[in-house]
């Protein structure tokens, strides 16, 4: 039996007065509380992340190609709290150097970084990887337009965004002209913006919609489409929260694809439909999480709230908002067990072929670490050696 999801219109309407269900909302405070082993998961991408920034900077050159000293002038916007020349030596897989002048025939010589074999070689994997998955990325980027209240994203922020849902860098200029049955791009210059053409109803279906017609025809029996509402070991919430966030649950689930336009901004419904925006980002994203000022830039396309951060608190069965490394971070909780990503995006595979990559170039790093020590023993061993033999023939002579 397949389960067909209720219209919108259909939606039973609260009896509580707008004003009521507003202060309900807004005066249930959940007290944040530090969830180390999802604080653990961000933690583990930070080396990953910095090699990332450099790596973006030096392939958007042009020729991909920089001299050091510029690079260590851009230190502070990179977040690189080391030497570039340091940087290098822990990273050896990443560039080559070499010399060159910034200003030929008369400036001199200085070191110049390009990419290197090995990194160059990634490059062409990671394209036939975003290749072998065009088809996930042409629907990830038609749900975001299908979410958007007038069906239409600024260029600006999707570029902005294009890492958080795994876009290519060049994903404006080599896939969206190949399916104008989808997009559009109307506008020029900080103007343009992304028209949804023609919409797919095979998008318009949530995870968590998808997840219960699944598990219908699986069963045999109706399943509601709802959140998986997961509260971490130890964690205790009011007994008053405890009995909204009951009935909240109970509310008829509202796809962050339907049509909200007359529902009231501050009730239940919208609050439903609200949370459940988060959750089909948050999916859609590579890591099941996304930084909130991120997410702040489509308050007005995806109709959130003014407060809306105050809701990853508010349903910390659902998300965890996360202070790791002064930035709040949403994390989808139900993506992940402890502090392994379980939940994995097709296009992570890009990620696990950089870490490779990176790995590699630690490995040799460590192991020239450690011919150099050895040598350094076999140095100061000789020294003492020679000591010794120059007191004994001293005590000799």
């Amino acid at each position: 039996m397949i389960f067909k999801i209720q219209p919108i219109s259909t939606l039973s309407k609260s009896t509580t007065t707008t004003t009521t269900i507003s202060r309900a909302i807004s005066s249930l405070k959940v007290k944040w509380r530090k969830d180390p082993k999802l604080d653990q998961a961000i933690e583990k991408d930070k080396k990953h992340k910095l090699c990332a920034r450099v790596l973006k900077e030096v392939l958007n050159e042009p020729g991909q190609v920089i001299p050091l000293l510029y690079l260590e002038k851009r230190r502070d916007r990179l977040r690189l709290n080391l030497r570039i020349k340091t940087f290098l030596s822990n990273n050896p897989s990443l560039f080559d150097t070499y010399l060159d002048r910034i200003k030929p025939p008369k400036s001199q010589l200085v070191p110049f970084l390009r990419p290197s074999q090995r990194l160059r070689h990634f490059l062409q994997r990671e394209a036939t990887i975003y290749a072998r998955n065009e088809a996930l990325i042409v629907a990830k980027l038609c749900k975001l337009l299908m979410m958007a209240k007038h069906k239409v994203l600024s260029v600006d922020k999707l570029v902005h965004v294009k890492r958080e849902f795994g876009f290519p860098n060049d994903f404006l200029i080599s896939l969206v002209p190949k399916y104008p049955n989808y997009f559009k791009i109307s506008g020029a210059g900080q103007q343009s913006f992304l028209e949804l053409v023609e919409w797919n109803p095979d998008f318009a279906r949530s995870v968590i919609e998808t997840r219960a017609l699944e598990e219908t025809q699986l069963t045999g029996i109706r399943v509601r489409p709802n959140f998986n509402y997961r509260l971490p070991p130890g964690f205790v919430i009011k007994k008053e929260m405890r009995e909204w966030a009951r009935d909240w649950l109970e509310l008829d689930y509202v796809s962050p694809y339907e049509d909200v336009s007359h529902l009231d901004q501050s009730s239940r419904e919208m609050e439903k439909r609200m949370v459940g925006v988060f959750h089909e980002l948050l999916s859609l994203s590579i890591y099941k999480r996304v930084p909130v000022p991120i997410l702040g830039k489509f308050s007005d396309e995806y109709r959130f709230s003014n407060a809306f951060s105050s809701v990853f608190t508010r349903h910390s069965g659902i998300f965890y908002l996360s202070l790791k490394g002064g930035i709040k971070t949403a994390v989808l909780r139900e993506a992940y067990k402890d502090d392994v990503l379980v939940d994995r995006d097709p296009l992570l595979e890009i990620r696990d072929r950089f870490d490779e990559l990176l790995e590699e170039g630690w490995r040799e790093r460590e192991q020239q670490l450690r011919v150099q020590r050895e040598q350094v023993k076999k140095d100061m061993e000789m020294m003492t050696m020679r000591a010794e033999h120059l007191d004994e023939h001293g005590v000799d002579d």
